[in-house]
């Protein structure tokens, strides 16, 4: 079901389908006109395993919720959209669940409801994959920057942290500060998205797409091209951590992957 804020583009980077096949087949011809509250089939990849004699391709699915649900204690950093997302269900049947609201706020220490098979169902974040960086705390001015921190980032990094059941990062930086690109391309989104606050999503070559979330304004507009280092917005305030975060996630062809790999302009350098 649509909500406030979702477009086609969101969408199909969410469900990691093309927005020509979402597009497709739900008959929609004008990525415009999405209207809250429509309910769109989600085109899904097709099991080989389960369906023997055809190709690789898509086919369409309904899915209807009816595991078990059991209590989840929510711990810093989770967000309704995180959990959704992680229990492979959507953020509107997460809050319905839960009985909460479109702009519902998750606290540290709240319990609520999520599919699970047993009461044993514990929260795990991604960790980086082996060709990452190590994450290590951030360093004294006197000292040059390791590891992940040694990267060059949208914002200044104080800490660096990965989302639960999500492929991407939280930067805390300073309020206010410019949210930079790490690359030339072209603005394709820039607004409100779900929980991520004010966002921009900047499409580059080679089929990647770089979603810039947590901003406090937005100072490019669609269609605009982006050089290297060219300010998007001014960081924000997170509602739920009361610090400044950057939600920083990239696609390629759709799919997510770890944004300490993305390519960024200067060889990946700081400068």
């Amino acid at each position: 079901m649509v909500g406030k804020g979702d477009t086609i583009f969101s969408l199909s980077r969410f469900y990691h389908v093309t927005a020509d096949e979402l597009m497709k087949v739900n008959g929609i011809s004008d990525p415009s006109k999405l209207n809250v509250g429509k309910k769109l089939i989600i085109p899904v990849p097709a099991d080989s395993s389960s369906l023997p004699g055809q190709n690789s391709g898509f086919k369409t699915t309904v899915t209807e919720y009816s595991q078990t649900l059991v209590s989840y204690k929510v711990v810093k950093g989770d967000t309704l959209f995180s959990l959704a997302r992680k229990n492979g269900i959507t953020l509107q049947k997460l809050e319905e669940i839960n009985g909460f609201s479109s702009n519902h706020v998750l606290k540290e220490g709240d319990v609520i409801k999520v599919p699970g098979k047993s009461s044993s169902f514990v929260t795990q974040s991604i960790a980086p994959t082996a060709n990452t960086p190590a994450i290590k705390p951030p360093v004294s001015n006197k000292t040059a920057p390791t590891g992940i921190y040694a990267l060059r980032w949208p914002v200044t990094p104080k800490d660096i942290s990965y989302m639960t059941g999500q492929m991407g990062v939280v930067v805390e930086g300073e309020k206010y500060e410019s949210v930079r690109s790490l690359t030339q391309g072209n603005v394709v989104s820039a607004g409100p998205w779900r929980k991520f606050g004010r966002v921009v999503i900047v499409e580059t070559a080679g089929g990647y797409y770089y979603m810039y979330g947590g901003c406090e304004s937005i100072t490019v507009n669609v269609g605009d091209k982006i050089t290297p280092g060219m300010e998007l917005g001014k960081l924000g305030i997170n509602a739920v951590s009361v610090k400044p975060q950057l939600f920083f996630m990239v696609f390629r062809n759709d799919n997510p992957m770890d944004p300490a790999l993305a390519p960024r302009a200067g060889n990946n350098q700081r400068t």
